[in-house]
């Protein structure tokens, strides 16, 4: 039977009703396009996000970052211990930072001591920095084969550790009697004298040159001399900045440090 023929009203109803299936299907493919996209930028997003935490926790890795040895308390991944206002262990927050790299057998490190090292325990003490020390073993070589730079730094971090009331007091009277380079240096007996001299407690004194820290102390010299750039001692970081300042002229290291503040 033949089919009716379609008057033009119903031409145009058929041709609105086609045209509203088209946009319709258009538009469910234009959703599931953007479904798509927001899909893939959110994963490339989170792809990034994770590659940006992997490489900064990789820069902020050290050769300390998976030590196992003993470490002293509160000591970074740089071989830092902090100081603040609350003594060895602490920190002041907000205030600048101050590395000292130095070593214990260094004649230049006991001349800085002398003229800085009551600044700096004074600034630390008064919320105006942290002061972070980096004992070294640099001048082991320097020792006549007794290690004289590993033992005192490792004494000193058991100390900071252990009685840290004492460690800065017990640094400067380091320094006060620091025997000459090149030289043996002072004996195990002769460093717990010191210490005691100095307020160590006689239980912290009796134990800190057995060497506790000595490996920590062999680690932290290499990343400082292979990864941070410490080619000697001293040297000073203000916020991470090498101070190059007259290291002997008294009170100038404090004003660099108050003016950073």
């Amino acid at each position: 039977m033949a089919q009716a023929k379609l008057t033009k009203s119903q031409r145009r109803e058929a041709a609105r009703k086609e045209a509203e299936r088209l946009r319709k299907a258009q538009e469910a493919r234009d959703k599931r396009g953007r479904a798509i996209l927001i899909g893939v930028v959110a994963a490339v997003l989170a792809l990034i996000i994770v590659a940006v935490v992997v490489i900064a926790k990789q820069a902020n890795r050290t050769l300390l970052s998976d030590f196992e040895g003993a470490m002293p308390a509160n000591s970074n991944l740089h071989g830092g211990i902090p100081f603040g206002a609350d003594g060895a262990g602490s920190t002041n927050e907000g205030a600048p930072e101050v590395d000292i790299y130095l070593d214990f057998m260094c004649p230049y490190c006991g001349d800085f001591e002398q003229v800085n090292g009551p600044d700096l325990a004074q600034a630390a003490a008064d919320g105006e920095a942290t002061v972070i020390y980096h004992p070294l073993n640099y001048l082991d070589r320097f020792s006549e084969g007794t290690e004289y730079s590993t033992r005192t730094a490792a004494a000193f971090a058991y100390v900071a550790t252990e009685a840290p009331d004492t460690a800065l007091d017990f640094m400067a009277a380091l320094f006060a009697q620091q025997p000459e380079e090149g030289s043996s240096g002072l004996t195990d007996e002769e460093i717990t004298d010191i210490a005691l001299e100095a307020g160590v407690p006689q239980d912290v004194a009796d134990s800190m040159t057995d060497g506790t820290y000595a490996e920590w102390v062999a680690v932290a010299s290499e990343q400082a001399s292979k990864h941070d750039g410490i080619g000697g001692t001293p040297t000073v970081l203000i916020d991470g900045e090498e101070w190059d300042g007259n290291r002997t002229n008294p009170g100038e290291l404090l004003a660099d440090i108050q003016a950073a503040g």
